[in-house]
C-alpha cells in the first residue's frame, strides 16, 4: 500500500462559514507539513446584470477588490506560520471555474473545500463542494469538511 505524498493543497474561500472552516483547515495543514497552499476565489459573473458585465471599469474594480481581499487571506496564512503561499482568481461558475481551470493550471494534490450540513432534500441540491466531489477531477484527494 502506497501513501499519496502531499505537496500542494488547494483552498477555495468565499467569506462564507464553512469556506473560513477549511480555510483554517488548510493552514493547519500546510503549516504542518510544510506544504504549499495556494488559496483561490471565484469572480461570479452571474452575479452581474449586464451592464456591469460590459463595463470594462467595472469588472477591473471588481477583479482588483477580490485581488486585494486575496492578498488579506495570504497575508493571514503567512502569518499564521505558513512558508509558501500563492493566490490564484478564476472567472465564472465556482465550481466549474475551480474543476475545470484552476485545477488543471495549479495541479494540487489535495482540494479542501466547505460545505454546509443540509437536512432533507436539500443535501442533495446545489452544493459547490458537492459538485467538485462528484466531478474529481485533477486532485488526487478530496476534503470536505462539515459546517452544521
Amino acid at each position: 500500500m502506497s501513501v499519496l505524498e502531499i505537496k500542494r493543497i488547494l483552498v477555495g474561500v468565499d467569506d462564507s462559514e464553512d469556506a473560513l472552516l477549511a480555510f483554517d483547515y488548510a493552514i493547519e495543514r500546510a503549516k504542518r507539513e510544510d506544504l504549499e497552499l495556494v488559496i483561490v476565489s471565484v469572480l461570479e459573473n452571474d452575479e452581474m446584470n449586464v451592464y456591469q458585465a460590459l463595463n470594462k471599469d467595472f469588472i477591473h474594480g471588481q477583479y482588483e477588490d477580490l485581488e486585494n481581499h486575496l492578498r488579506e487571506y495570504q497575508d493571514q496564512a503567512y502569518v499564521r506560520g505558513v512558508n509558501h503561499v500563492r493566490t490564484v482568481i478564476a472567472e465564472g461558475e465556482p465550481g466549474g471555474a475551480i474543476i475545470e481551470d484552476v485545477i488543471p493550471k495549479v495541479k494540487p494534490d489535495l482540494l479542501i473545500v466547505g460545505s454546509k450540513s443540509q437536512k432533507g432534500v436539500a443535501k442533495y441540491f446545489g452544493s459547490q463542494a458537492a459538485y467538485m466531489i462528484l466531478m474529481r477531477v485533477g486532485a488526487k484527494h478530496i476534503f470536505q469538511l462539515f459546517h452544521p
